[in-house]
């Protein structure tokens, strides 16, 4: 009051300044921590002076629906006719562990799904199975599979059509493109090769990396957790068709893995002596193994057709046979290791110095089993089924990088 009746009598620029200066509450409130009375509040007429204004409550920020969120719903039933691995090709059901690293729990989350996980898989026979031993698949699921498989396939392309969806799923054509790396065939990749399948029939599947190795195996696979059929292959590159009549809305319910399960104890692949040798013995093999040139070396996240038919052909003149692996994981070239052990087969000796080191054993004599795939295959015959067990003779460079089949060959 005292301000005001001196800015009527003496209109000083200076106190103009300072009565808006003072009337502003928020600058003197943020600086100075100071509420000036309600006479200079500009805006407190006919309010409450006491009256505080609370502060309105936030909306909730909008969170959109997840199928992770499963409370107080029924667990998730799949009734597709197999047991869920985390990976469906670089685990194998007839490989027992010797024990787990940790306590048993589902990758799944707690009471998400209808199945028990045990370890290494969820069983489809029996859920309530608690024993890693006695985890045994019902052989009426091959033949379930089997049917399934049949109702969506329907009749097979005509030539014409194979083209058409050939060229589709390349990559001028396209930039939809799954890839399929170091942990081979994943339970949650097949949510997204069915996520895929709803925008197009046909989807291409790059595999680089360990997996490669045994690309029959791969594309088996491939074929019997999805019920497609691949099309076209060049290397490691592939083209599933889901199928004349495959339905989207019809797709299966696979359940999503939420985190990775831990991997199993393994018997060791490197034995201390080597089985028909002596300790001496095998000290000097190791010694040796690793003295001998190497045949090849292999780059990382490469394409490993043909290193099975390489080593095969290297023990027709050596016993021994080196393989560089510098600049690979430590857990990816002994899965490759592990890979040549049963394919070749060999006798693992060493992994020292990023090495891998086989030998051939005593008794060898060479395999022709067709076992390999050729390096580009044509799938104009219908009775060309990978399931149905055909096989090729043919192979591809072992340690070169994959290439993208071309736009305009057949």
């Amino acid at each position: 009051m005292f301000l005001t009746k001196l800015s009527r009598l003496n209109p000083n620029p200076l106190l103009l300044i300072l009565t808006r200066h003072l009337s502003n509450p928020s600058k003197l409130h943020d600086r100075y921590s100071f509420k000036p009375p309600p006479s200079l509040s500009p805006n407190t007429q006919g309010q409450n002076p006491n009256h505080n204004n609370p502060k309105k409550k936030q909306k909730p920020q909008y969170r959109p629906p997840s199928s992770l969120d499963r409370t107080g719903q029924k667990p998730i039933h799949s009734d597709l006719p197999f047991d869920f691995r985390y990976s469906y090709t670089e685990s194998s059901p007839t490989v027992r562990p010797i024990g787990l690293r940790e306590p048993k729990y589902s990758p799944f989350g707690p009471g998400r799904i209808d199945r028990e996980w045990i370890g290494v898989c969820a069983p489809a026979v029996d859920p309530k199975v608690r024993s890693v031993q006695g985890a045994e698949e019902d052989p009426k699921l091959e033949e379930k599979r089997k049917r399934r498989r049949q109702k969506v396939q329907g009749e097979p392309l005509t030539p014409a059509e194979r083209k058409i969806l050939v060229d589709k799923c390349q990559r001028p054509k396209t930039k939809r493109q799954i890839n399929l790396g170091r942990d081979g065939l994943t339970h949650n990749m097949l949510n997204d090769i069915q996520n895929h399948w709803k925008h197009d029939e046909a989807v291409r599947i790059k595999c680089l990396g360990v997996p490669t190795v045994d690309m029959k195996n791969v594309c088996t696979q491939l074929e019997d957790k999805t019920f497609g059929k691949i099309i076209h292959r060049h290397g490691g590159v592939l083209v599933l068709y889901r199928g004349r009549n495959y339905k989207p809305k019809k797709r299966p319910v696979i359940p999503l893995m939420l985190w990775r399960p831990h991997e199993p104890i393994y018997p060791r692949l490197i034995k201390t002596t080597i089985d028909g040798l002596s300790i001496e013995e095998t000290k000097e093999m190791r010694k040796r193994g690793l003295a001998v040139p190497a045949l090849t070396k292999l780059a990382k996240n490469g394409y490993y057709g043909s290193l099975v038919s390489m080593v095969r052909d290297a023990f027709i003149c050596c016993e021994l046979v080196r393989i560089d692996c510098q600049g690979l994981e430590k857990s990816d070239y002994k899965k490759i290791g592990c890979k040549l052990r049963d394919l070749v087969p060999c006798i693992l000796v060493t992994f020292e110095k990023e090495q891998i080191v086989v030998w051939r054993g005593k008794d060898y004599k060479p395999l022709e089993d067709g076992y390999f795939l050729p390096d580009r295959e044509l799938f104009d015959n219908p009775e060309g089924d990978l399931v149905s067990g055909e096989e090729g003779c043919g192979n591809s460079d072992g340690n070169s990088s994959e290439e993208e089949f071309d736009s305009g060959e057949e």
